[in-house]
């Protein structure tokens, strides 16, 4: 179960047992640490080399821990529940090839800023660098993936190591910090004090807002004629969509949203244009493209939004804001450069934004490119389109789920047709484009909110990729609704085959995938099929009325094509629209 305080002196009770200084098992100080730290879930699965730490749980009624069928479904699970409640995500597994499946994952959350606690075991202290059975140096192998990482020696170092661990994950750019745990390490007894606060020498996650470099921006606001504002997955890990809100709608200027910032700008809002970038909007390329000052607000301008560099806002000033400095003029020359927390930029520049006066010509412009050049696609009668799926399921959700998504053609389709209304509804693998990632994802964020709806929506190569959780899920009714678009194939890879590599297409048939809905009932999960537009409705509402997880099978055609499209190589303005294809 879950840790819940219903008066403040439970909560002071559970932390004096808690905060007792006896002489404890490293393993103790693993598991009263993250309870201390609000943990409310770790993922993980047990291996030789983190026992201690897994009889530490057996008969521990606070602690919740979740079994899932691979590490990688541990970590991306962890990663689901952080991305969705902006909290830590906690993981765990042994030595040697459970710690090296996670790398995938920890990857997977440094691309794209999510606060995680890995904890892996090692080999005991004495055979560290003898090769031992299951031993692996994986500080060394995931120095580059993580924000920091541990490898603790002394059991009298653990619960500050683990105290500082979150601290690192969860301030400035957020990112996965990893504890590496050698097996005496977790077995040694020490006295448990946990510090109240933390400092890290040379360690500053939040610097001062900067006033005068606002101030900057907000006097080249006053001037621009056709300003643009880029928002990105940075106001979502601020949790700075109220402040977007309110300064868009003083200053009147239009948005686009990247992948990651879905969901934190409305996307039913006048003044949204959709996503930019290779499968971006025709308004928001074009927007960009004509620009004569563009903001970047928590996007970091990376090749999928910019693509070719030098017909990237050729007539545009660029301002940045962001907590991370290197970002800041890494990609693009950026005239007005702002460092700080975005939730805090905001909140000084607020008070002092007006409206962009003028602008009036260039909203006009904004939005007639709306009207004229919809997103779109060839409806039919005789087969079942992606799209039609991803927009039935937004109107019968009105748009208020938690998605995930797996990689590749669905993932664009539900980036450009699902109404996302909410920060943190959308949670999906940007930087690092995992497949694998929208079944596990799905459970870690269900976990975080029970009471919601969670939808994954999946291709047929993805969802195989960790269907083994399907168990998972089964076992504690985790009533995640699974949507699979099953086209047969590798839709992306195909559609670069046919559109780049003059049809040549080169290992991307999916022939002999299961039957998903014998899968799913093979795991004790109700599945569902559909192969026209009735049954995808009537599927759908049988989903959503069925208690627990479900799975849907939507076939759909192999043939359709995500539009527009950038090719790589071109500017953002040089696109591919559907009827450009035929």
């Amino acid at each position: 179960m879950s840790i819940t305080y219903s008066t403040a002196s439970a909560e002071t009770d559970i932390r004096y047992k808690l905060l007792q200084p006896d002489r404890i098992s490293g393993s103790e100080i693993l598991l009263r640490a993250l309870l201390l730290e609000g943990v409310d879930c770790v993922f993980g699965y047990p291996g030789g080399n983190v026992l201690y730490i897994y009889d530490a749980m057996h008969g521990n009624p606070d602690f919740k821990h979740l079994l899932t069928r691979h590490e990688q479904g541990a970590i991306h699970a962890a990663d689901g529940y952080a991305r969705s409640t902006g909290k830590v995500g906690v993981c765990i597994a042994t030595s040697g090839p459970g710690a090296t499946n996670l790398v995938t994952g920890i990857a997977t959350a440094y691309m794209d800023s999510v606060p995680l606690v890995v904890i892996t075991g090692n080999v005991p202290s004495h055979l560290i660098g003898t090769d031992a059975f299951q031993e692996a140096d994986i500080t060394g192998i995931t120095m580059p993936i993580t924000k920091h990482s541990y490898f603790v020696r002394k059991v009298e170092d653990l619960a500050q190591t683990i105290r500082e661990a979150f601290y690192i994950a969860n301030t400035g750019r957020k990112g996965p910090v990893l504890i590496d745990i050698p097996k005496d390490v977790s077995a040694a007894l020490t006295e448990f004090y946990y510090p109240d606060k933390v400092e890290v020498r040379g360690y500053c996650p939040s610097p001062p807002v900067n006033e005068a470099q606002i101030d900057a921006l907000l006097q080249a606001m006053e001037r621009a004629e056709r300003p643009v504002i880029l928002a990105g997955g940075g106001v979502v890990y601020a949790d700075a969509s109220p402040e977007l809100l309110e300064f868009v709608e003083k200053t009147q200027i239009p948005v686009t949203t990247t992948l990651l910032g879905l969901g934190g700008f409305p996307s039913g809002h006048e003044l949204s244009m959709g996503m930019p970038g290779m499968h971006g909007t025709y308004t928001a390329n074009m927007a960009m493209t004509e620009a004569d000052l563009l903001i970047s607000i928590g996007a970091r301008f990376d090749d999928r939004v910019t693509m070719k560099l030098d017909g990237f806002a050729p007539n545009a000033e660029i301002a940045h804001i962001d907590i991370d400095p290197a970002e800041i003029g890494k990609n693009v020359e950026t005239q007005y450069p702002v460092l700080g927390n975005i939730k805090a930029v905001l909140a000084y520049a607020n008070p002092k934004a007006r409206r962009a006066e003028k602008a009036q010509d260039w909203l006009r412009r904004i939005q007639q490119m709306k009207r004229e050049f919809p997103l779109t696609y060839t409806d039919s009668e005789q087969q079942l389109k992606p799209q039609f799926v991803v927009q039935m399921i937004g109107e019968m959700t009105k748009g208020e789920a938690i998605v995930t998504t797996d990689v590749g053609q669905h993932q664009m389709w539900v980036a450009q047709y699902y109404p996302f209304r909410r920060t943190r509804s959308s949670i999906t693998s940007g930087g690092l484009g995992t497949m694998g990632f929208g079944l596990p994802s799905a459970m870690g964020a269900q976990i975080g909110h029970p009471d919601k709806l969670v939808i994954s929506i999946n291709g047929d190569g993805g969802m195989q990729m960790c269907a083994q959780e399907l168990a998972v899920c089964a076992i504690h009714q985790i009533p995640v609704k699974f949507v699979i678009i099953n086209n047969g194939v590798l839709g992306m890879i195909r559609q670069w085959q046919e559109l780049v590599h003059e049809g040549r297409l080169s290992h991307c048939d999916l022939a002999g995938s299961p039957d998903f809905v014998k899968l799913a009932e093979a795991y004790g999960i109700k599945g569902l099929r559909a192969t026209n537009k009735e049954e995808a409705r009537s599927a759908w509402q049988e989903a959503m009325q069925t208690p627990g997880p479900v799975v849907v099978d939507f076939q759909v055609s192999k043939d359709e094509f995500v539009f527009p499209m950038v090719p790589q190589g071109k500017a953002i303005h040089e696109m591919i629209l559907e009827e450009d294809s035929q």
